[in-house]
């Protein structure tokens, strides 16, 4: 079954990572998919042949998220592309791990300008869309297990993955009268550039790697699943949710 055939979706920070997977994702199952990249050209377009090779049309758009045009020239080259908009992932984010007492605000600043700011302005150009459309959409953010979790090194990342979580509930209200439904993953520890080099200290990721009820830290592609459906008509009455893509790691407290 192809859950997204003649679908248009876009998704943000897809040259690595969760974007990545989930942009592939979403080309086999029958989408077209328009990425949006900072500065890999070349990783982008790469991704761009992977969703060509699963059968998908795609564009990349390159953009600092952190500002709001970007958003605007990302929806309307999607458009221009491929005639509409019917599924937003948005992803990108950066973390770079730093202590608490010694944070430069830029660090802070640029922190909360590309994974919520980013988001924001993302989110609500693919909903304006939509609304012109006036068929309805979905909107995914990825948000982090690290919005309902506290970590040392996070203290300007955390705040960020918990406001994309609530920026999902609040617009999963806005924007339902339009038939928009806004939802958020949470994913866990997962291999990806965001956290190569917090993950190379080897006790470190066998100590985190034990946490995990399923044994094993995460891959960009266990994101793949849960984003698809959520974009997908099989998710047609969920809204406002969030799904934990974490190995179990959350409830293993005991």
């Amino acid at each position: 079954m192809r859950l997204l055939e003649r679908k248009t979706v876009l998704v943000t920070g897809a040259s690595t990572g969760i974007g990545r997977a989930a942009a592939i994702g979403a080309a086999k199952h029958g989408a077209n998919v328009a990425i949006n990249y900072a500065a890999s050209a070349d990783k982008a377009e790469s991704c761009v042949a992977e969703i060509e090779a699963a059968g998908g049309r795609a564009i990349a758009v390159q953009g600092d998220v952190a500002l709001p045009d970007t958003a605007t020239a990302f929806v309307d080259a999607a458009k221009d592309a491929f005639g509409r908009i019917d599924v937003m992932v948005s992803n990108a984010g950066i973390c770079p791990f730093h202590s608490f007492l010694d944070m430069a605000p830029e660090t802070l600043e640029r922190t909360m300008r590309v994974n919520l700011h980013g988001a924001y302005y993302m989110c609500q150009a693919a909903a304006r869309a939509m609304v012109a459309q006036g068929d309805g959409g979905a909107i995914v953010a990825v948000s982090s297990i690290s919005a309902l979790v506290g970590g040392e090194f996070q203290t300007h990342y955390t705040p960020t993955k918990a406001g994309v979580h609530s920026l999902m509930q609040s617009a999963a209200i806005a924007l339902g009268r339009h038939g928009i439904r806004c939802n958020s993953v949470l994913p866990g520890t997962i291999l990806t550039e965001i956290n190569k080099d917090d993950l190379a200290d080897q006790e470190k990721r066998d100590r985190m790697t034990a946490r995990i009820p399923l044994g094993r830290l995460g891959e960009a592609e266990d994101l793949a699943g849960p984003i698809v459906f959520l974009a997908s008509d099989m998710a047609a009455y969920v809204t406002g949710a969030a799904l934990l893509v974490d190995g179990g790691a959350y409830v293993n407290l005991q």
